[in-house]
C-alpha cells in the first residue's frame, strides 16, 4: 500500500486507534470528577471537565506528533496557560468572599490527566484521578469533623428594615450548616444590624455569606475579619 505524507497506512490506523484510547479515557477520567463536581452543583461540572481533559489530551498527543525532533513539550505547555484562564473564570470575589478555589484547582488537575492521557502515560493518569475523587468526596468528612469546632467566623449584616429580614437571614445562613451560638440585632440610622457569631466548617462559612449577599434586604456583610 502506498505511504500518506510519509506514513503507512498500517501506521496511521495504529496511530489513529491509540488517539481514540487516549480521548475515551479522557472522557471517563474527566467525567468521573465532573459528576462529583455537577452533584455538588459547582461552577465547572460534568461537561467542562470532560472538555477540559479531552483537549489536553489532544494537545499532548498531537505536541509529540508535530514536535518531531523538536522540543514536543512546547505546544503542551501552553495548556496550563489556557487552563489558568478558565479556571480564573471559576473564581468569584464579592463583598470580601472568594469562592471557586477548589473548582479551579480541579480544573487545573483535570489537565493534568488530560495531558498524562495524551502522553500515554496511563497508569499515572488513573492514579491521579483516584486521589483528586478522594480528596474531593472521601476528605469531606474529615475536613467536617476537624473544622466543626474549631472554626468561627464573625458576620456584620446591614439590612433594609423590611418585615421580616432577620429570620429569613437567619434561615439562610442555618441552612447552609453551620451553628450560630451568637446572634444580636440593632439599629444603626435607618437600618437593621446583624452580628452573628457561627462556627463551623470553613468552606461552610463561605456558602453562608454568599447566600445572605444575595438576599434582597441586605444592603452590606463584613466577615469582620
Amino acid at each position: 500500500m502506498t505511504p500518506v505524507n510519509g506514513i503507512s497506512p498500517t501506521l496511521a490506523q495504529t496511530l489513529h486507534l491509540a488517539l481514540l484510547v487516549r480521548l475515551l479515557l479522557a472522557i471517563l477520567l474527566g467525567g468521573a470528577i465532573g459528576v462529583e463536581r455537577e452533584l455538588k452543583a459547582k461552577p465547572a461540572g460534568l461537561r467542562t471537565n470532560i472538555l477540559i481533559c479531552v483537549g489536553a489530551a489532544v494537545f499532548t498527543y498531537l505536541s509529540a506528533q508535530i514536535g518531531g525532533a523538536g522540543d514536543p513539550a512546547r505546544i503542551a505547555a501552553q495548556i496550563l496557560t489556557g487552563v489558568g484562564f478558565i479556571g480564573a473564570g471559576t473564581i468569584m470575589h464579592t463583598r470580601g468572599s472568594v469562592t471557586g478555589l477548589t473548582s479551579a484547582a480541579t480544573i487545573w488537575v483535570v489537565s493534568a490527566i488530560g495531558m498524562a492521557l495524551g502522553a500515554g502515560r496511563y497508569i499515572e493518569a488513573l492514579g491521579v484521578t483516584a486521589l483528586v475523587m478522594v480528596v474531593l468526596g472521601g476528605l469531606t468528612r474529615a475536613e467536617d469533623a476537624i473544622g466543626h469546632y474549631s472554626t468561627s467566623s464573625h458576620l456584620v449584616i446591614h439590612a433594609r428594615p423590611d418585615p421580616t429580614p432577620i429570620e429569613e437571614i437567619r434561615a439562610l445562613v442555618e441552612k447552609t450548616g453551620v451553628v450560630i451560638y451568637r446572634c444580636e440585632v440593632r439599629r444603626e440610622n435607618v437600618d437593621l444590624v446583624m452580628d452573628i457569631e457561627m462556627r463551623g466548617p470553613r468552606r461552610l462559612h463561605e456558602q453562608a455569606v454568599m447566600a445572605v449577599i444575595h438576599h434582597p434586604a441586605v444592603r452590606t456583610v463584613s466577615t469582620g475579619e
